[in-house]
């Protein structure tokens, strides 16, 4: 029987584990985050044809939100805007994985942010929350 999840130790010769294409190469698996809403999130870099002849390839990022308690599914998603956008796929994919984490967590605060109109859950309400679920 094969397990979900496995611990692989990081091959930092396959990146910068500071950026968020670095650290999923590095640790082979996605990067994940807490968001200011309590709930885990974790990142997909997307990359697709914009549909403009200037820039013909944009790239964001998807957080995918997960469930707090049972079976692991996703509960919902965030994703932001274009951040970058190039000439062809591989230019977009490159400078996108170039962001660095940090800026991607400020990224998805203020994704949260904004889908809850700036009220930031404080960690007291997550844990109440998750004990009356219990």
């Amino acid at each position: 029987m094969k397990s979900h999840a496995q611990h692989r130790q990081p091959d930092h010769s396959k990146g910068d584990e500071s950026t968020i294409g670095g650290y999923s190469a590095v640790h082979d698996r996605p990067a994940a985050f807490e968001g200011s809403d309590g709930y885990s999130y974790s990142v997909e870099l997307i990359v697709e044809e914009t549909g403009d002849a200037e820039a013909v390839w944009g790239g964001f990022i998807l957080f995918v939100k997960w469930g707090r308690l049972g079976a692991q599914s996703p509960e919902g998603h965030v994703e932001s805007d274009y951040l970058v956008h190039a000439d062809t796929e591989a230019d977009a994919r490159t400078q996108l994985g170039q962001i660095s984490l940090a800026a991607v967590k400020t990224l998805l605060d203020q994704l949260v942010a904004e889908r809850s109109g700036g009220r930031e859950r404080p960690w007291w309400d997550a844990m109440r929350d998750e004990s009356v679920e219990s």
